[in-house]
């Protein structure tokens, strides 16, 4: 079995090696390549954060360094060469000033359905130390960054830019909600990540509230945004008759995903992961009745994320139930490469073949087999047991009833 170090040591010689094939390209301070295309927006000193393009020393199509929806499958090594390929141009901007010559290049970049054609003039060359702003680059909620230095200036080349008419229409109507116009592009196909990056950078909104939005937090805000609208949409659906198991692993990541027979929405995730301080497991974990969640959830944006999955799948499958989600972390998950690991885990879990049982004793027996918790343990830290357990409605009883019948 491979060790949490070895994976380690193996991506930090992958980077290396990358750094070498392109030390020509890197060690200059103009940077051509086509971006995804990619925008940044930092978050730190807000209102007036770092925003600039993300491009990689490459040319032709590489989309793939920028959407998370077609990474299931590949391993670690791949996702973060993905990401650290991609050198940040920055310049300090305030959030305010989504209509400056600017940033109005990168919404035009960001509108984009294809990789675009750029250049781009440094201050410096582009700092590419693998552990440098560790706290900035491998974020929890976001795929990490590539190296970075201010920019001086941008272009593209025109040819090579193809608007998505549907981005573009959200763009020109300043009539419209930026939460009304998230729901309505997802509607209509647009990829989540997409969402996550036009709202970033400005692009949606009523005109007086439009404000560039650090990435990390528009990824949760689309994530939430679309899962809250799904969740009012599968109201009306009839409960599933069965409790239902799906499971799934990637990238150290290990999920158990219970949907459970009720009337009322609910929702839990729990997450365990181990301490390296000590060797125990930590648990974090958020709860929101039909009422909706009271905080900001304490494990970030795993928790839209993973409720944006379940809400997409109630609605396919045109049923409501109640869920919790088990999510172990193990130390093969030597670097975070994003929520989206979450948000596509749960959707490839959720399209597989259910486990079916008639009790949740029997669920979360089958949920914790393959894990390191013990069902206990999930028990003793879970605010949806503790709520049931205290609130138990008549039609909990008639269940129970007709299965003792």
């Amino acid at each position: 079995m491979v060790t949490a170090s070895e994976i380690k040591a193996r991506l930090e010689r992958n980077w290396i090696k990358f750094l070498n094939d392109n030390s020509a390209k890197l060690s200059t301070t103009t940077l051509s390549g086509a971006t995804p295309p990619s925008v940044f927006v930092g978050r730190y000193g807000y209102p007036k954060v770092k925003v600039g393009p993300m491009i990689p020393p490459l040319h032709g199509d590489t989309k793939i360094l920028d959407t998370p929806e077609m990474w299931l499958g590949k391993s670690l090594e791949e996702i973060v060469n993905y990401r650290l390929a991609l050198v940040r141009g920055i310049s300090k901007v305030d959030v305010r000033d989504v209509s400056g010559r600017y940033v109005e290049s990168l919404q035009e970049v960001a509108m984009t359905n294809k990789s675009v054609e750029s250049e781009a003039t440094l201050e410096k060359i582009p700092i590419s130390d693998f552990e440098q702003e560790r706290d900035s680059r491998f974020d929890t909620d976001s795929a990490p960054f590539g190296p970075a230095a201010p920019l001086k200036n941008f272009r593209t080349s025109s040819s090579s830019i193809s608007v998505d008419q549907r981005i573009e229409d959200a763009y020109y109507d300043k009539d419209l909600s930026a939460s009304q116009a998230i729901v309505d592009l997802y509607l209509d196909g647009v990829h989540v990540s997409t969402l996550h990056r036009v709202l970033s950078i400005g692009m949606l909104g009523l005109k007086k509230n439009r404000r560039l939005v650090p990435t990390r937090w528009s990824i949760s805000a689309t994530d939430d945004i679309i899962s809250a609208y799904l969740i009012r949409r599968i109201d009306n659906f009839s409960t599933i008759d069965r409790f239902k198991i799906y499971k799934y692993s990637h990238l150290g990541n290990y999920y158990s995903i219970i949907l459970i027979p009720d009337e009322i929405w609910s929702f839990e995730m729990q997450e365990a992961w181990y301490d390296e301080n000590n060797g125990n497991m930590q648990i974090g974990v958020d709860y929101e009745n039909a009422n909706g969640l009271d905080h900001y959830p304490s494990i970030a944006g795993a928790y839209f994320a993973a409720r944006l999955g379940v809400a997409e799948h109630l609605l396919k499958i045109k049923h409501k139930a109640a869920a919790l989600i088990l999510r172990e972390i193990h130390p093969e998950y030597v670097m975070p490469v994003g929520v989206w690991q979450v948000r596509e885990g749960l959707r490839r879990a959720l399209e597989g073949l259910a486990k079916q049982v008639e009790s949740f004793d029997e669920a979360l027996n089958f949920a914790t087999i393959s894990l390191s918790l013990s069902k206990n343990e999930w028990l003793r830290n879970s605010q949806m047991y503790k709520s049931k357990k205290e609130q138990l409605r008549i039609t909990d009883f008639l269940m129970s009833s007709t299965r003792r019948a």
